[in-house]
């Protein structure tokens, strides 16, 4: 099944890991997200990663962190505050794609989000991203879930 109109796949997943670095460093500084953006737009590689993409998920968990966390909280373990800081990235990219990316498959955030935190994250981390996204889609994405 190919990309739908025309949207380049490989360049949304470096879009995702970078995203997931900009979150993590925004988490980590405290700077407003435009400045994070506007750092990451010099310093990195940003021209192979879908530009767009990267500043509507960072743009995104700026504006509804709080809804995220309060999502994200039935199905973890400890305070989101509390999450290893790649995992609770990955975990919020993840946890936006799934409420307000209705456009990009379930099974696409949760396995991008799992990539990233194998990638970036602690050794265990991607099962713990695993298990919490999967029980939020099931939450956000009830129809698409049920479908399968």
């Amino acid at each position: 099944m190919g990309a739908p109109h025309g949207i380049d796949l490989a360049a949304r997943s470096r879009a995702r890991r970078r995203a997931l670095q900009a979150l993590y460093a925004w988490q980590l500084s405290g700077s407003h997200m435009k400045a994070v953006i506007d750092q990451f737009r010099h310093e990195q590689d940003m021209e192979v990663a879908d530009l767009e993409y990267f500043e509507d998920l960072l743009q995104g968990v700026e504006t509804h962190v709080d809804e995220l966390d309060t999502a994200l909280k039935p199905y973890v373990d400890r305070e989101v505050a509390q999450i290893d800081p790649i995992e609770r990235a990955a975990l919020r990219l993840a946890a936006y794609e799934l409420k307000y990316r209705l456009d990009v498959p379930y099974r696409v955030v949760i396995n991008e989000a799992i990539e990233v935190t194998k990638r970036f994250g602690a050794d265990h981390g991607h099962s713990y991203v695993n298990g919490v996204l999967d029980k939020l889609a099931g939450e956000l994405r009830v129809a698409e879930k049920g479908a399968r």
